[in-house]
């Protein structure tokens, strides 16, 4: 395979993919390929909810180039900030390598930014590092704008534009979230990620993660174009 101009100007791909396993109906089967692929197709990460961490770190094996990510709070991040602690926690204990948090939102459009930004430092403090959810599709620019500056300043890893409900993350909402971090958090996308061409188009614009279902048939895609 050849790759194309656009696709020799851009970083490697495999690596920025997180795949999502977070169907909680997923059987076994299901998720041991999902898990394999990942592996063999030198993803960056497994994003997963806490029904399959254990199962997920069990087939992937120790910490390594393939991260595992525990989705927190997902998809609403509205359970009192201990319950979202404790389950920061559970995951770290089991095998966890990074948090995906959705945060407080209610608090930010709230204009509480002290509480949202306190609940992400209690979980920014256990040590592993920590992607921020943020539903860009629903903030205000000036909501947007404060969530990002307070998810900064209480230790995030990454930003994440899109949670992979309504509509799909845009090329457009990627770049402001980069202009609005300021190269102080990387920039993940999630959301409506299905073809190679979208997925391009996002990590033109800053992101440099992808969570998405549909990994290995982005990688089919980028391995044997039409």
């Amino acid at each position: 395979m050849t790759a194309s101009p656009r696709q020799r100007e851009l970083p490697e791909l495999p690596p920025m993919i997180h795949q999502a396993v977070l169907d909680p109906l997923l059987e076994e089967e299901a998720l041991h390929n999902l898990c394999d692929a990942a592996r063999l197709l030198g993803f960056g990460g497994l994003c997963t909810s806490l029904c399959h961490l254990e199962a997920v770190r069990n087939r992937i094996g120790p910490s390594g180039r393939l991260r595992l990510f525990a989705v927190v709070d997902f998809p609403f991040g509205t359970i009192p900030a201990e319950l979202k602690r404790a389950q920061a926690e559970w995951a770290a204990a089991r095998g966890a390598d990074a948090l995906d948090v959705v945060p407080n939102l209610a608090a930010i459009t709230a204009g509480r930014a002290e509480a949202y930004a306190e609940e992400l430092a209690q979980i920014c403090d256990l040590g592993l590092p920590v992607t921020v959810i943020l539903d860009v599709n629903r903030l205000q620019p000036e909501r947007l704008s404060l969530a990002v500056e307070a998810a900064i300043d209480a230790g995030a890893a990454f930003l994440q534009a899109g949670n992979g409900f309504g509509a799909a993350t845009t090329p457009v909402q990627v770049r402001k979230l980069k202009e609005l971090a300021r190269g102080n958090c990387a920039i993940k996308a999630a959301g409506g990620i299905q073809r190679l061409e979208t997925a391009l188009d996002l990590v033109e614009e800053g992101a440099t993660a992808l969570g998405t279902s549909h990994g290995p048939a982005l990688i089919q895609a980028l391995r044997h174009p039409q």
